[in-house]
């Protein structure tokens, strides 16, 4: 079993060899220029509407949010809390608290 890993090991090492100095070597470094879209979007006003504009646009873009499914509150929570333990966004309690009770206002299961 061993010889016949070995051998093809050796093999393919040995027309490879040669090669490995033959890369060309990195002497310019280009930054490139990237055009991102801004989010132009906020959420619409209303209660919770800064904590939501102020924390989950740093990272989703309005209508991302917008079409996720309905949830209820406890989905919403589990959802935010997630935000913060799993992907660590730094949302205060308060705010956490305001950005729930928007999306349950807003897209919600009634």
């Amino acid at each position: 079993m061993l010889r016949g890993v070995l051998f093809p090991l050796a093999l393919s090492v040995t027309l490879l060899l040669p090669l490995a100095g033959s890369a060309k070597p990195i002497t310019d470094l280009k930054s490139l220029k990237l055009d991102v879209p801004a989010p132009d979007q906020m959420f619409p006003d209303g209660p919770g509407a800064d904590a939501i504009n102020a924390n989950c646009l740093v990272c989703h873009s309005e209508d991302h949010v917008m079409n996720q499914p309905t949830l209820t509150k406890e989905g919403w929570e589990e959802v935010v809390e997630k935000m913060i333990k799993a992907y660590k966004a730094p949302i205060s309690e308060e705010d956490a608290s305001a950005i729930v009770d928007y999306l349950v206002r807003i897209k919600g299961k009634k």
